[in-house]
């Protein structure tokens, strides 16, 4: 029998390390630390009013380029939308593995039930509102903006 060289073993013992972190859901607290980097890039990508970003979690859908863009610009680092179509078994595939287990099932079900909210709009950005206004109306306990 042979020794293992030292590569070997480092390989391996990356392999268990990235099989244990890939298994492994998010918590609410990565999950916020996640949600607020795609919120700081995509404000300084589209200027929106941070108010207004804060009214999606209420309910409140302002009519402005750049909070629909915004959302594009979030759905897409989430790899929910990818030029203006929704991509919702992308999402729900995201949200299983790595949303924490108290919210996955009811995002899953407003993915599910929204993947059609966008049909015939064309503008990626008024596209992306439609989900996010969809997903609201259908998960409004768990949306987070």
């Amino acid at each position: 029998m042979r020794l293992m060289t030292l590569f070997e073993l480092v390989l391996l013992l990356i392999g268990v390390m990235l099989i244990k972190y890939c298994s492994s859901k998010g918590t609410m607290d990565q999950m916020a630390k996640t949600s607020a980097m795609m919120r700081s890039v995509c404000m300084g990508k589209h200027k929106p009013d941070e108010a207004l970003i804060d009214g999606l979690g209420r309910g409140e859908f302002a009519d402005t380029k750049e909070i629909k863009c915004y959302a594009n610009c979030v759905l897409e680092m989430m790899q929910a939308m990818k030029k203006g179509k929704i991509n919702a078994d992308s999402a729900i595939k995201q949200i299983d593995l790595l949303i924490p287990t108290e919210i996955a099932e009811p995002t899953i079900k407003a993915f599910d039930g929204c993947r059609d909210s966008a049909n015939g709009i064309k503008n990626a950005c008024d596209a992306a509102y439609a989900l996010v206004k969809c997903l609201h109306a259908k998960n409004p306990k768990y949306f987070f903006a």
